[in-house]
Order: structure tokens, then C-alpha cells, then sequence
């Protein structure tokens, strides 16, 4: 069962490309996807490229070109919600669009004839995911805490303390208890949703979308993102050996 791990950047998946068994290389679709084995695991390594649609794209290539039958988004987010600070990592329970609004034709933030606002991710990859997470901080020796919950996606990147104010108070407003905001998580769910295929998502937290958020961002995935990817992808494959 082939398992795709999709990030957003290069930074995000560098490391993992370079432990790749037997790498090969494909270009598709203005993409670079990177097929091998990790851990024994025949897997699909892929970069969604930056937004929603963007990462819609990838997910749906990596199911019809590439059969993933899978998918584990791996990368970074900035932390909105309280207590979740740089270098936490937030595990998604579901998955939401904060910036869909097709009101008042649908409720604000509601997928339009999906009558639903967020996408929930796997239950049984997601569990396995959140240990690894957990196992993946003790080898790194981080003291940060992983969070479990909701994911805001949208095709902003949010960089003001009173922008990520107001997005949290929108989505709280509607029932939606926001942990983090990243640009692809919610499209790439929705994918998988379609196409009946388990959907995991984690982010650690690079920043708290805040003034300092393109600062903050640029530098955690360049010196930050890789290792926490790495280990934590290493640790989710020990778990799926064992299943």
C-alpha cells in the first residue's frame, strides 16, 4: 500500500528524499515526485507547491498517476490557538477552509452540496501519526508539546497578530476551536475525502502568525523543518511496520 507524504516545501522534505531506497525521480504535472522505499515502505514523495489549489492538484496526482493509496501532509503552520507556541506540533482532527464563505446561498465556512465545514482526518492514521509525533520529540530532545485538533486552512498567509485574532474569533463563532493556520491541509483532506483514502495531517508550529511570522517562517524551514519531518515520518513508518 503505497504511502504519499506531501509538504509544501523543499525545506519540508529534503531529508527525506536523501534517505530514499532506489529513488526515481518523475516530472508531472509541473511536479518533481520522488518514488523508493523508506523503512521497506514503498512510498511517494511529493511538494504540493504553496495554496489550496495548488495542493489539490498534487493530492489528486498522487492518486491517479502515482496510486497512493494514503496520504500524510508533513509541514509547518502558525500557532493561533492558545498555549500552541513555536515549536509545538499540532496533530489535525479535522480540517476547515477559513476563508470559504459562499453565504448566504451555505453557512459561512460550510463546503458548498458537502453540507460540512471541515473534513475529518483518519482516525487510525492519525493515532499512529500522534505517537509518532510524541516518540519523534523525545529523539529530538524538544521540549514543545504536541496539540491534537483543527487545522485552518486558506490562501493567505498570515502575518498580524489582529488577523489571526479575527480569524480564530470568525471560526470560534461558527463552532470551529482553530490550534493553527496553514495554505494547503483542508484542500488536500477534501481530495482524499473524495477519493475515499485515509488523510493525516501534522504541522509544527514555525510561528504565531504574527509580525514576526515571515521572519520566523523562512528561518524554522530552512534550519528547523527537515529534522522534525524527518523524525517524525521515520517514527510514523516504525508504527506502520507493526500494524
Amino acid at each position: 500500500m503505497t504511502l504519499a507524504i506531501l509538504s509544501a516545501l523543499h525545506d519540508e522534505q529534503r531529508g527525506l528524499i536523501e534517505q530514499l531506497y532506489q529513488p526515481y525521480r518523475t516530472l508531472h504535472a509541473g511536479r518533481e515526485f520522488w518514488q523508493g522505499q523508506l523503512q521497506g515502505h514503498p512510498v511517494v514523495l511529493a511538494l504540493s507547491k504553496i495554496g489550496k489549489v495548488a495542493a489539490a492538484t498534487t493530492a489528486t496526482a498522487l492518486i491517479e498517476k502515482f496510486g497512493a493509496r494514503r496520504i500524510v501532509f508533513t509541514g509547518v503552520a502558525g500557532g493561533i490557538g492558545p498555549g500552541v507556541q513555536v515549536g509545538d506540533i499540532v496533530v489535525a482532527h479535522q480540517l476547515v477552509q477559513h476563508d470559504l464563505d459562499a453565504s448566504p446561498l451555505f453557512p459561512r465556512f460550510e463546503v458548498p452540496f458537502y453540507g460540512q465545514s471541515g473534513f475529518t482526518a483518519d482516525p487510525q492514521l492519525t493515532e499512529q501519526l500522534l505517537q509518532a509525533c510524541r516518540a519523534a520529540m523525545v529523539a529530538l530532545g524538544q521540549p514543545g508539546k504536541v496539540h491534537h485538533g483543527l487545522l485552518a486552512s486558506g490562501d493567505q498567509f498570515v502575518s498580524c497578530a489582529q488577523a489571526a485574532h479575527t480569524l480564530r474569533r470568525d471560526l470560534a463563532l461558527a463552532g470551529h476551536d482553530a490550534l493553527a493556520v496553514e495554505m494547503e491541509g483542508a484542500a488536500v483532506a477534501q481530495v482524499c475525502h473524495d477519493y475515499g483514502l485515509p488523510f493525516a495531517a501534522v504541522r509544527t508550529i514555525s510561528d504565531r502568525a504574527d509580525a514576526s511570522a515571515h521572519v520566523d517562517f523562512k528561518v524554522f524551514a530552512r534550519d528547523v523543518a527537515s529534522r522534525y519531518a524527518c523524525a517524525i515520518v521515520q517514527a510514523l513508518l516504525k508504527s506502520l511496520s507493526i500494524q
